[in-house]
Order: structure tokens, then sequence, then C-alpha cells
């Protein structure tokens, strides 16, 4: 969602508020750079197995994603067929993409979500899968298949969209209520099934309105770490073998370092899990790295 067409008075009462409080993040933060200013919007990312950062910008773009690397470097612009229906744009609103297994054994798979939903108003939602290209060009198309998604308690606002590895599952998180649901759906689909989704559960994070809309989040390659993402935190969970990633969610997260950014929507796990990066909306967005094995030890109160 782009905050700043929204609700910008808001944000920047959040930010004001979190520097009088004092807020700070004592994170290992490495190479952090600008972000090409043909990203002005980046709401999703994913980070491959050669740790190139593919990315995507919010709502009014094309049908399209990036590839830069951790400097920043605009490497590749990939299209992709998407809806006719959406006349010249090809999709809605996109919120988030994620990583993992697929049709072909041992190949890694990029899912992008077309997954916003301001006005809890679309019949379906769209995921969009391409493989993970293993050479780029500065302007590509790639193949792509798309499952189309509902939900079975009707429509729902969502930025937030994670591969589970273990269940070949994907995860979509709705964003704006207290109580936020946790919907699943096989990656054994076929190109443009249709799928009503499964509530797996729910999920209640501290705070209020603004403050804890869940915006984005990663499940690590190996599927035993999660982070989830708000406009204020990031929360981390550790999983217990296969439970399913609702049973670990009902326990208390802890809270990672994170340095506030003006609009941040995009978080992602490294390859090995060892570290995470985050990227916010703007023309002047930096990428931060942040180190997991320094997270501080206490939960969230």
């Amino acid at each position: 969602m782009n905050i700043n067409k929204i609700v910008p008075v808001r944000i920047a009462f959040l930010s004001f508020l979190l520097v009088c409080l004092g807020y700070c993040a004592s994170a290992q933060i490495t190479g952090a750079k600008i972000v090409p200013a043909a990203l002005s919007e980046i709401s999703g990312l994913f980070i491959s197995n050669n740790n190139l950062l593919f990315v995507h910008n919010d709502s009014g773009d094309t049908s399209r994603f990036f590839a830069i690397d951790a400097k920043g470097n605009l490497l590749s612009t990939l299209f992709f067929k998407g809806d006719p229906s959406k006349k010249n744009f090809g999709v809605t609103d996109c919120e988030d993409m994620a990583g993992g297994p697929g049709p072909v054994k041992d190949k890694s798979y990029i899912y992008l979500g077309d997954i916003g939903d301001n006005g809890n108003n679309r019949p379906y939602v769209t995921v969009y899968r391409f493989a993970e290209p293993s050479k780029l060009s500065s302007k590509m198309q790639v193949e792509s298949e798309a499952v189309y998604l509902k939900y079975p308690n009707g429509p729902q606002d969502a930025e937030t969209l994670m591969i589970d590895p273990i269940s070949k599952e994907l995860i979509i998180i709705s964003k704006r209520q207290d109580t936020v649901g946790v919907y699943s759906a096989s990656l054994n689909f076929k190109n443009k099934d249709t799928v009503t989704m499964k509530k797996q559960g729910s999920l209640f994070l501290p705070g209020k309105g603004l403050f804890k809309y869940v915006v984005s989040g990663d499940i690590s390659r190996d599927g035993r770490q999660i982070i989830l993402k708000t406009y204020t935190n990031v929360y981390y969970w550790l999983r217990n073998g296969k439970e399913s990633i609702s049973q670990t969610l009902k326990r208390t997260p802890t809270k990672l370092p994170y340095i506030m950014e003006p609009q941040g929507e995009a978080v992602g796990f490294t390859p090995d899990g060892k570290a995470y990066y985050s990227i916010s909306e703007g023309k002047n967005a930096v990428i931060y790295r942040y180190d997991v094995s320094k997270m501080p030890s206490g939960a969230v109160k």
C-alpha cells in the first residue's frame, strides 16, 4: 500500500514519536546504499541463492520486478505477462515476494503476491510464480504461472506473502485487523488454478492501528526461522520441528533490531538464514542488513 497517498501525516507523526522516545537498534548494518530512483516504492523483497536482491514496486507499477545487488545497483528489469483485464498495468497491487520450492525438484522459484486490497473488495488475489533466472540481462521477459486465491471468510487486505518449504505451502497474513489471519494454500497448483485458501489460525501483535499493521514477512530457506514486519518492529520466531506456521506464531516472538524507516514494507532472509535485509519505500531508500546472530535474547513484552 502506498501510505504516502493515504496517511502521510500519521507516518510523519510516527517517525517523530519514535525519535522522541529514543527508539534505536543495535544492529550490524553493512553496505547501506541508496536504491535506484526507478525503484521508488519498494514493497517486497526476495534474496536469491546468489545473493541478488529481487524487489518490486507497490501499486501503480506494471507487471515487472527488478534485480539489484547489495550495493543498490540495478542489474535487471524483469517483465512478465500479468492479467490482461488489468488494462495497461497487468497487476492491481503487488505487495510482497518470496522464494522457495516449486514444480521442479531442487529448482528455486520466485513468488510475487498481487495481494493488496485496500477496499476489501477483490473477489480473488493473484500470486505469480517464476523460475529463478540463472542469467540476467538489463531487460528481460520471464515466463510466469498464476494462481487465483480466494479467502474462506471474504476479501482481506494483505501485504505479507511467505513460502513454507516444509509444508510446501504459500502463506498470506492479513494486514489491518487487531488480530490478523494466517492463510495457506498448496504450492502444488497449475497455471490459472482458482484455489480457496485455508485459514490456519490468527496472530495478535502489540500496538494499535497503524503501529501494528503487518506489512511483510519471510521464512528462512530451511523453514526454521520466521520474521514478520510491522511499520515499527521486526518480530522473530524459531520453529519447532515440522509444526505449522500458525502453531509457531502462537508463541511469544522476539523483537529483532530494526532502525526505523520512513515506510519500511520489505524484509527478507539471506539464503543461509544468518541475516535479514530491510528496504523502505521512497526515492532515497537505504538497504539495511542485520545480523541475526546478534539478535537480543529478550522476548517482546
